[in-house]
């Protein structure tokens, strides 16, 4: 069996926090060989647990108006994968979803990633997502300086229905983030995709490199936290 299509099975076979999902395992994500851009967020939520299909909600209409994208394109390119912290709906907390079980990301994010050696960029959608790539930091300023990431990262605020207030609040995002993170996702998924063959693993390749340190932030006003 091929390694990549191995740790599918294995990801999707895992019951580890089974005692405390309670909804019981079901782990949603989506990969592929040829993954150019990675979709890293939150969890499922009930809805995405229930169909099985990742971002089959209202904030994964958002994500995709976002990115400039249709289901069917968000679906159907094999260069786009989708990977959150937590692979399954983790219950609900006090003020929402409760959070990512905590072993998820350890267990699956590097061995994930080094699978996928067409890796160009890695979305960082919400401050689940950030925290594990960057550490800990303000979702707000890391918006901000968004570009400041690239070549391999492009943090987000989660775009849940809290958002809409965020976006209010900070139209910068907006006029300025959004038109970046479009062209960022152009030049990540340009080229012709590759086939399914592909087994480059080279040690130099943006799906094996180490994130790099947060950059000095640029302040603005006005600004309003978002807790996604």
């Amino acid at each position: 069996m091929d390694p990549l299509d191995a740790l599918i099975a294995e990801a999707r076979a895992c019951t580890r926090c089974a005692a405390d999902l309670p909804l019981g395992p079901h782990p949603v994500f989506t990969v592929a060989k040829q993954a150019r851009l990675l979709i890293v967020s939150q969890a499922p939520g009930t809805r995405v647990h229930e169909t099985g299909v990742p971002w089959n909600d209202r904030s994964g209409d958002r994500l995709r108006d976002w990115l400039g994208m249709d289901r069917d394109a968000f679906y159907g390119d094999r260069r786009i994968a989708i990977l959150p912290v937590g692979l399954c709906y983790p219950g609900r907390g006090p003020g929402g979803d409760a959070p990512p079980r905590p072993c998820c990301a350890p267990l699956w994010q590097p061995r994930f990633r080094a699978a996928l050696p067409e890796l160009r960029l890695t979305l960082l959608v919400g401050s689940y997502a950030q925290a594990h790539y960057l550490g800990r930091g303000q979702m707000t300023e890391r918006v901000q300086d968004a570009p400041q990431y690239l070549p391999d990262f492009f943090p987000l605020p989660h775009p849940s229905w809290r958002t809409t207030f965020w976006i209010a609040h900070n139209p910068w995002f907006t006029t300025e983030t959004l038109p970046a993170l479009r062209a960022a996702v152009t030049r990540a998924m340009a080229g012709a995709c590759p086939p399914a063959t592909a087994t480059s693993t080279s040690s130099t390749s943006a799906a094996s490199r180490s994130p790099k340190p947060p950059p000095t932030s640029r302040h603005r006003p006005s600004t309003v936290r978002s807790r996604t």
